[in-house]
């Protein structure tokens, strides 16, 4: 697995969480897992640090992935693990995950998603 240009690592803050931004409408998300198999998701929720994917089947906590989504300020790639997922709903299972490495655009295009969710008010709260 390889994503050219990868030169950005979001660094989490332990005192303070990144803002995130609960999506309206759950944008579709692809995962490329290690083995090469392709998972579909949806993206519920992203900071710059990371998201929320609602999927069919949980995934290992600590699995390494790519993560491609759609966004209205763009198409945003990176590499991300896979956190704890939360117990299956009759709709999947909901998955954190935390973004390890991501191009400079791609973290520019996440920044401004994040930045216009801001200035419409759909922030959540930490």
């Amino acid at each position: 697995m390889h994503i050219e240009g990868m030169t950005h690592f979001p660094q989490p803050q332990a005192q303070h969480r990144a803002p995130r931004v609960q999506l309206e409408q759950p944008a579709p998300a692809s995962i490329l897992l290690e083995d090469g198999h392709h998972a579909k998701a949806k993206l519920q929720t992203v900071s710059v640090t990371g998201g929320l994917l609602r999927l069919g089947k949980a995934l290992e906590n600590g699995d390494f992935v790519e993560v491609a989504f759609q966004t209205q300020a763009g198409t945003v790639h990176g590499m991300a693990e896979m956190l704890k997922p939360l117990p299956a709903g009759p709709q999947g299972t909901l998955q954190p995950f935390r973004f390890i490495a991501m191009a400079d655009d791609d973290h520019r295009t996440v920044r401004t998603m994040v930045e216009l969710a801001a200035d419409r008010g759909s922030m959540m709260s930490a």
